[in-house]
């Protein structure tokens, strides 16, 4: 048995590993849970803030911590965070930021996050370009929370089109929730986001998002070729 803990960006992504990936990797002997990044302490409280990458430091940090509370050998260690809005303090950011493709951009930034966590155990995992790529793999499933919104979902479809979701661009007004809000002001990432995705399945993710599908497959093998070790 393996057990796989998620540092999540935010609640949506939280929620996604709880809901639909820790179903789906129980049948392959990995048991994932999931926690936001670690924002802030309040002592006198004795509360905790998590949730949004403020900066690396914090998110090293955490995952440092829960990486010293769990040293045992069948536990393993990953991310979600966004590329998009990705903090500049991030290892090898200004190296990544010169690459024109996507995919060796998000590679050389997993490969500085591998070397800088530096622990065998620890699988780094950046989405293209952030949450709502997932989302735009099949928008049509953005009925289950929206259906009076028919027209905008399907301009949605047809800005989409056959391409890879994953390489719908990062700028301020053109990222996929920026895509998707100018169509549906009312969506919301927290709410909806996990439902939609959970419609559109795990199956049809991996077909559109490559990336995506390149460490959904490396978790499923955790129990089989570990990873590092």
């Amino acid at each position: 048995m393996i057990r796989l803990h998620v540092t999540a960006e935010g609640q949506t992504e939280q929620a996604f590993v709880k809901t639909i990936l820790a179903p789906h990797l129980s049948n392959y002997g990995v048991y994932a849970d999931a926690r936001c990044v670690l924002t802030s302490k309040d002592k006198r409280a004795g509360k905790e803030y998590r949730g949004g990458l403020i900066s690396y430091r914090k998110a090293k940090n955490d995952i440092l911590t829960w990486v010293k509370e769990d040293r045992n050998p069948e536990c393993r260690f990953t991310t979600m965070f966004d590329l998009y809005a990705l903090p500049d303090d991030f290892p090898g950011y200004g190296k990544a930021g010169k690459q024109a493709d996507p995919y060796r951009r998000v590679q050389l930034l997993e490969d500085a996050l591998a070397h800088d966590i530096n622990d065998n155990r620890f699988v780094p995992y950046i989405q293209l370009h952030e949450y709502e790529a997932l989302i735009l793999a099949d928008p049509q499933k953005l009925d289950w929370e929206y259906m009076e919104h028919g027209q905008p979902i399907e301009n949605l479809i047809g800005m989409v089109g056959t391409q890879n979701p994953e390489l719908i661009n990062d700028g301020p007004d053109t990222a996929p929730s920026k895509r998707i809000l100018k169509e549906i002001p009312e969506y919301d990432k927290v709410g909806a986001g996990v439902l939609v995705a959970e419609k559109i399945g795990l199956e049809v993710l991996r077909k559109r998002c490559n990336h995506f599908a390149e460490w959904l497959a490396c978790l499923e093998q955790l129990h089989t070729h570990g990873w590092g070790l």
